[in-house]
């Protein structure tokens, strides 16, 4: 069945967003009926010049559509136009407290500025900043973080709370709307998921500039993963959200997998190929586990959305196989069902399963590409 059939008969799956402006980042559009941009952050020294290029190359790969680059430094402003031109994806310069940075990142084709308006001087020196994105086409991201609140609002609400986070971001709003800039989108970032959730509704609720998303400083690949689709799956149900990023203490290829991962399983986007397998257990008739590693690994850079169901047994192999475009079902004397497109196609042995398995996915990633 596919994924139109199954929202026919499960209408409790649609997810109702938000009516929000929409601003480009380059080619990509934000907010409005856009899709809802994945992107990340390299780690690389951003003077290294390679290093960041190939970084920023390996994550569009995997499916980044924004990546943001640190701009300490105006060494970290020049490499970027060496940097820039050799990315297949638009650059957010990330700004902090230092005007020039701005300008500079600006002029070297950064598409989008992560400043806070406020943090960075004198009103001449916002405007000379505005000027500049407006100039070279450059949109703006207010990012604002419960670990750098204005020091007023901390003394006000004598913590990080959803009020505090909120009245900083509109402080910075006002600051562009001024200044007659409307090309930007908001942040407002928190480690702990309540309080961001809670900001982030707060938000919502007052504007419809576009919000970029995040559980800032989720942690390790397992335990930010886990906050993180427990606080961006809760905005996304509720609608709020036109860009994302998964914060990870992790390589940044993991935090647009897992993006996509948590879009997916909320059925927003369909990106790849999307893996339904058993935790596996005495009846496998394969090793589950090692398969699925094994075949993730060697798919992950398929972009084309397919189904696959890969379970060590009939008893819910079967019903899985009947919903998925291919599907594997353990067997007896070490044969195993395949499935294609639900209905049962033929057998195949566990040496080479595999390799089978990629070759069935690739064959229908070439078949709908066509």
């Amino acid at each position: 069945m596919n994924q139109e059939a199954l929202n026919e008969v499960r209408p409790y799956r649609a997810i109702y967003r938000r009516k929000s402006k929409q601003i480009f980042v380059g080619n990509v559009a934000i907010g409005g009926d856009a899709p809802i941009a994945v992107q990340s952050m390299t780690n690389t020294p951003t003077t290294d010049v390679q290093a960041t290029i190939r970084q920023v190359n390996e994550c569009a790969e995997v499916g980044a559509e924004l990546m943001r680059i640190s701009v300490p430094d105006k060494e970290s402003a020049e490499a970027l136009k060496q940097i820039i031109p050799n990315c297949p994806v638009p650059i957010i310069a990330d700004i902090h407290f230092h005007y020039r940075r701005a300008i500079e990142a600006a002029e070297a084709g950064a598409k989008c500025l992560r400043i806070n308006p406020g943090n960075i001087g004198s009103n001449d020196k916002v405007k000379e900043v505005i000027k500049a994105a407006k100039d070279y086409g450059c949109s703006i991201r207010i990012g604002v973080n419960a670990g750098s609140l204005e020091q007023d609002l901390l003394n006000k609400y004598k913590t990080p709370t959803p009020e505090a986070l909120v009245k900083s971001a509109q402080r910075h709003i006002k600051i562009l709307e001024d200044n007659d800039f409307f090309n930007f989108k908001i942040s407002v970032k928190a480690s702990d998921v309540f309080l961001a959730v809670a900001g982030y509704k707060k938000l919502s609720e007052i504007c419809d500039y576009p919000l970029h998303i995040g559980i800032t400083e989720a942690g390790s690949l397992a335990a930010g993963t886990v906050k993180s689709s427990i606080g961006l799956g809760t905005l996304l149900w509720q609608g709020i959200g036109d860009t994302m990023r998964v914060s990870l203490s992790a390589d940044p290829k993991e935090e647009i997998k897992v993006a996509y991962q948590i879009l997916k399983t909320l059925g927003i986007r369909n990106h790849g190929v999307n893996l339904i397998s058993c935790p596996s257990c005495a009846r496998q008739a394969f090793n589950v586990i090692k398969t699925v590693e094994e075949v993730e690994k060697r798919v992950e850079h398929i972009k084309t959305p397919l189904s696959v169901s890969i379970l060590g047994c009939v008893v819910n192999g079967l019903g899985e196989a009947a919903h998925t475009q291919i599907g594997i079902t353990g067997g007896g004397n070490s044969k195993h069902n395949v499935y294609l497109n639900g209905q049962p196609d033929h057998k195949v042995n566990s040496d080479g399963l595999v390799d089978h398995i990629v070759s069935l996915i690739e064959q229908e990633a070439a078949k709908s590409k066509k």
